[in-house]
């Protein structure tokens, strides 16, 4: 895992030079920026317009890496994403190697190095499709494909002659023409009704229709015609048949086997029964030319993230148990002897209580390399081949690693903090070393410092990660007052990364302490943490945020504990509604993407079968927690002191069907019902998330509002 070793001086001096003649800003220096620029306290231009990095795809022969770079704009017309190269032989500066508006992903390098696909929707695209350049030779990249409803997740074969990719087609149509026949008959149809039969029809802030995932092989070349390897089998006729849903479609985990004859890929055959059952994936191999699939795995578990050894001789995967009646199973690593007819897992981290984000395999085939959360951060550690010997790698002392690629022995991936904007690292035996700044100017300009770390535990044994933020010009001797921020998930886990939604140090500005707590229900603690609010969706971890509450009062004396505020988005948002419910210690409230009630929020997400798990068992089961544990049903418990008093701001996407605006309204409705100071913020082109850069700033300016009139009396 060495690199040749890099001049940190040179490699920031010459980084700036690079990025000088590609436009940019020139960073200045490590060392020397936060001795010559004046700090400011965080603005919502720093959050918003800090370069956003991808993570790095490194050729096969360790010496190139890809990643693409996103130039934000407040609005939309005027933002840039490009790919990016960067020689991981010498200390030159990274060059931009694409200049297109629209952006480009799915990167992977042919196994010569010599060139490279990715996935661009550019002038006469109507969808995404596949592109190469010629990294060797130069020149502009080549269009590679044509199809109606696009193509994406693009990989060279073995010998770099042929590419496997995943597109759609319509119920019905086996070829080209006639998908392009269909979507024509759609386009031109009089009438707009959607039509379903099975469940979810909904994603996220998309209606879905009906379209069909399949695999694709074609030569890699221009004007080759791809072919559909999963044509009329009767695996892809099974009405489960299908992936995983994203935004741009289902998708495909799919590889090529090492001999380049045949294509392993996880799929699941039970898709039908969403409403009803998890999907359980598993992993099939079919003919490159085309043919009926094998189902290799033939268990209840699911899989992904399939990788073979350099050897060919092990295929490995991400694997979830899927056990049932638990509302979480860790991501373990798993390996099976190839080649095989039917798969025997292994699991290489069975003794390892965490769940695994991504691994990478080394050409060496000495050790695998991996990450995985754990108490706001995430590291690098490493293993043998049979799942023992586990070693924490060199790594930063804080932040988190998001993204990990090999290429030979060479590790590179992206690095962040909440005071350190993500930047390409590689990742040696000596440590990790910063290889791009773009970021680094702009960071070393603002005042900021690093969460500072806390433990607690709780009346019933369990020991609870907290953070705390402070704000810029932060003086120990005086008092601020304290917002309680709490994470969404609940299988999620505050980091230590620059975040963009809910910037922790954009949201401490005005003069807040942060304070960022891993209720039970998180992840990064292990596997029973995470179970442990199944039965108890809110009421547990509701109690664990008031208990940091009154442990970070208790260890820090510049908090006011006469100021305190709460609120969350998502799962944070159902628990700032579940404080306000059953408690008046805190002065202000925000709600985004808050459920109300729990049997409504069942039955109009887009997922309910893990909310039946959840509560042990259907709405209509009659168990207590459906209605104990619904905010809006201890609304009025005004008679016990607690009830809906505390001044609350509402804020939601009404494109969002994962906890849909009937929430927020029902919300607002009860609010102004008992007479509640409240607001409704309704952003008519947001989903879950709000994603649009004057929405972002709108939203933090009504949250900034909110609390100042009610924790500084609007002063």
């Amino acid at each position: 895992m060495k690199l040749i070793p890099l001049s940190v001086t040179a490699l920031l001096l010459t980084a700036a030079t690079g990025a000088m003649a590609n436009g940019a800003t020139a960073p200045a220096a490590a060392g020397t920026a936060a001795a010559t620029i004046a700090k400011h306290a965080i603005t919502h231009e720093d959050v918003w317009l800090m370069k956003r990095i991808g993570g790095p795809s490194v050729s096969p022969d360790g010496r190139w890496a890809v990643f693409s770079v996103t130039d934000p704009a407040y609005d939309s017309k005027e933002q840039w994403a490009d790919l990016w190269i960067k020689s991981l032989l010498d200390d030159s500066a990274p060059r931009r190697l694409t200049f297109s508006k629209g952006g480009e992903s799915g990167v992977n390098w042919a196994p010569d190095s010599k060139s490279l696909v990715f996935v661009a929707k550019r002038d006469g695209d109507d969808a995404g499709q596949i592109y190469r350049i010629d990294i060797a030779g130069g020149g502009e990249a080549q269009r590679l494909t044509t199809l109606t409803l696009g193509a994406r997740s693009p990989r060279f074969s073995p010998d770099g002659k042929q590419l496997l990719f995943v597109s759609d087609v319509f119920p019905g149509a086996t070829d080209e023409e006639a998908i392009k026949k269909a979507a024509k008959e759609r386009k031109d149809r009089k009438y707009s009704a959607r039509a379903y039969e099975s469940f979810p029809p909904r994603f996220f802030d998309k209606w879905l229709d009906d379209k069909k995932v399949r695999l694709f092989v074609m030569d890699a070349e221009p004007g080759a015609v791809p072919r559909d390897i999963l044509a009329n089998s009767r695996l892809a006729a099974m009405p489960g048949f299908g992936g995983g849903q994203g935004d741009e479609g289902q998708s495909l985990n799919a590889i090529w086997a090492p001999d380049g004859k045949a294509i392993v890929f996880a799929a699941s055959t039970n898709r039908d029964e969403l409403a009803r059952a998890s999907a359980f994936t598993q992993i099939f191999v079919a003919p490159a030319a085309g043919g009926e699939a094998l189902q290799l795995t033939k268990d209840t578990h699911s899989y992904g993230a399939l990788q073979f050894a350099p050897d060919g001789k092990t295929l490995f995967a991400l694997t979830q148990d899927e056990t049932p009646g638990k509302v979480y199973d860790l991501d373990r690593l798993a390996s099976f002897a190839w080649p095989a007819t039917s798969l025997q897992r292994k699991v290489l981290t069975a003794s390892l209580d965490r769940s695994i984000s991504r691994y990478v395999l080394p050409a060496d085939g000495k050790r695998i390399l991996f990450t995985y959360e754990h108490a706001g951060l995430e590291q690098l550690y490493s293993m043998n081949y049979a799942g023992g010997d586990v070693k924490t790698e060199a790594n930063h002392a804080t932040g988190s690693i998001n993204s990990l690629s090999v290429g030979g022995k060479t590790l590179v991936g992206v690095w962040e903090s909440s005071v350190n904007p993500p930047e390409v690292h590689a990742f040696t035996a000596q440590g990790p070393k910063r290889l791009t700044s773009f970021n680094v100017d702009k960071a070393a300009a603002i005042d900021w410092q690093a969460p500072e770390h806390f433990w607690f535990k709780t009346p019933d044994g369990r020991q609870i990660h907290n953070m705390v933020v402070k704000p810029a010009n932060f003086d120990p001797n005086k008092k601020y007052p304290l917002f309680a921020v709490i994470h969404g998930g609940a299988a999620n886990m505050w980091r230590d990364q620059f975040v963009l939604r809910w910037n922790y140090h954009l949201l401490a500005k005005p003069g807040y302490v942060v304070l960022l707590t891993d209720y039970k229900g998180s992840t990064g603690y292990g596997e029973e943490f995470a179970r442990s609010i199944q039965f108890d969706p809110l009421k547990g971890p509701g109690d664990e945020v008031n208990q940091a509450v009154d442990e970070a009062i208790r260890k820090y004396s510049f908090i006011d504990a006469n100021k305190l505020a709460a609120g969350g988005a998502s799962y944070g948002g159902h628990l700032a509604n579940w404080l306000q419910a059953t408690t008046t210690r805190y002065k202000a409230i925000v709600s985004h993407a808050g459920e109300m009630d729990l049997v409504m929020q069942w039955g109009t997400s887009d997922s309910i079968h893990g909310r039946e798990v959840n509560a042990g068992g259907p709405v209509w089961s009659n168990l207590p927690v459906w209605r104990e544990q619904s905010p809006v049903m201890q609304a009025g418990n005004h008679e016990k002191g607690t009830g809906f008093k505390t001044p609350i701001l509402i804020t939601v996407g009404e494109l969002d069907y994962r906890v849909p605006v009937n929430n927020a309204l029902m919300n607002f409705a009860t609010q102004q019902r008992l007479n509640v100071p409240s607001k409704l913020v309704v952003f008519p082109d947001e989903n879950h998330w709000i994603l649009k850069g004057e929405n972002s700033r709108y939203f933090y300016n009504e949250v900034h509002g909110w609390l100042n009139k009610y924790l500084n009396d609007g002063r």
